[in-house]
């Protein structure tokens, strides 16, 4: 599609073409690859080596299970995401395992997991789409979420699909030109807001 990341330095391949599609086409991922994509995540890094992330997955032929994650999206994230063939919701322990303490870094940890699920998935040969749009309440309640425990995004999985299958207002956003702040904005030296010199 034309959507490759454009760099002012050299990056992988995986993270050049890695987007978030809404489009997905009917391939079923295979256990295996599932598998290849959660062992990336557990063998992120975290704080204390606490490990606060954990997943519900379910592919579209798990069809109880699948649906009760569907209905805990957001109306507009349902438009599409019914074309995804595997569904998750990512939550955190809030808490460390070895001394009951407030994990003030869980989510970071979390990110940390993800960003390696998807970055494995982009090496098979599949794509993530994560969703702030759920309904954390229902998804705890439905999945008997202990309370120590949040929900913190849900995400589709699946390999690319066609654009034009999606409504007007999303296959319009599938296809237009990926976009991010430069680095000059991003990365400071002394100054706060003033980019260090080798970015300039």
């Amino acid at each position: 599609m034309g959507r490759e990341a454009q760099t002012k330095f050299a990056v992988h391949e995986s993270i050049k073409k890695r987007c978030s599609p809404r489009a997905f086409s009917d391939y079923l991922p295979t256990f295996e690859e599932l598998g290849s994509l959660l062992e990336a995540a557990r063998w992120a890094p975290s704080c204390f080596n606490g490990q606060p992330w954990r997943f519900i997955l379910a592919r579209k032929d798990q069809e109880e299970l699948y649906q009760t994650i569907f209905e805990c999206l957001v109306d507009k994230n349902q438009k599409w995401a019914y074309q995804a063939p595997v569904l998750g919701i990512m939550a955190a322990k809030k808490t460390f395992d070895y001394n009951g303490k407030p994990n003030f870094w869980s989510d970071f940890d979390c990110g940390l997991a993800m960003g390696q699920l998807v970055l494995q998935a982009e090496i098979l040969g599949l794509s993530v789409h994560i969703m702030a749009g759920f309904h954390k309440d229902k998804a705890k309640e439905v999945f008997n979420i202990p309370e120590d425990f949040e929900p913190l995004v849900a995400f589709a999985i699946g390999r690319k699909g066609d654009p034009d299958t999606l409504p007007e207002e999303y296959a319009e956003q599938e296809k237009a030109p990926r976009e991010r702040k430069s680095l000059q904005e991003l990365v400071f030296g002394k100054e706060w807001g003033k980019p260090v010199e080798w970015l300039e």
